[in-house]
């Protein structure tokens, strides 16, 4: 697969001006990368300015603490669709998940995929806050929920992705499920050690410089 169709060239900081939107989204279609991911109140004017190219819109659900309530985040996501999201990464209830309420945290992310009715769903685990054990639990009630995909991390929590993390995500979705890892990727070979453990989607502000660095190769 071409390199930049694995990366989600992200822009998700509270201070983002709606200038620096439209360069990430022109950047995006420059590298024909998979999508642009920002928070819902830029969906639209994305949607409106990537509009005739082949960059998806991705937004974020719940974000980025998790402990919204489901139909909170149900509302969300379907006003994310509305306004022209392509795909939505939503957090799990992190709280929910630590407390062991493991129905709590499959009903909620249900209620995403049922929301999002066909469009992409990635589950956003923030692993930095769990154990191996509750990250493959969480990604079994992902894949339970029928999501599409499972993320490893906001980029607002402790830790960003792992080789470890993406490995474990992998081996326990196996191979039809997404894996996306995001957090801390900046560099080539960050990105190709995390498509080697398993990873077919990257979450990365640094999109645009990973790029020329494959292009100087």
């Amino acid at each position: 697969m071409d390199k930049a169709k694995y990366i989600d060239h992200t822009l998700l900081k509270a201070t983002a001006t709606e200038n620096e939107i439209l360069e990430l989204c022109a950047e995006a279609n420059l590298y024909h990368f998979k999508s642009v991911c920002i928070n819902p109140y830029y969906v639209n004017k994305a949607k409106n300015y990537l509009n005739g190219t082949d960059v998806l819109i991705c937004t974020v659900i719940g974000f980025p603490l998790g402990a919204n309530t489901s139909d909170v985040k149900a509302y969300e996501t379907t006003r994310a669709i509305a306004d022209g999201a392509d795909e939505v990464d939503m957090v799990i209830n992190v709280g929910a998940m630590k407390s062991g309420l493991y129905d709590v945290v499959l009903e909620d992310i249900k209620a995403v995929v049922k929301a999002a009715d066909g469009v992409l769903v990635k589950v956003i685990l923030e692993t930095c806050y769990l154990t191996d054990d509750e990250i493959i639990k969480a990604s079994l009630l992902a894949k339970e929920a029928g999501a599409d995909f499972v993320k490893t991390s906001t980029g607002f929590g402790t830790n960003g992705a792992t080789v470890e993390a993406v490995k474990l995500m992998r081996e326990t979705v196996g191979p039809d499920m997404g894996v996306k890892a995001s957090g801390g990727i900046r560099t080539k070979e960050d990105m190709e050690k995390m498509i080697q453990a398993g990873a077919n989607r990257i979450g990365c502000s640094a999109g645009a410089k990973i790029m020329e660095e494959y292009k100087n190769e």
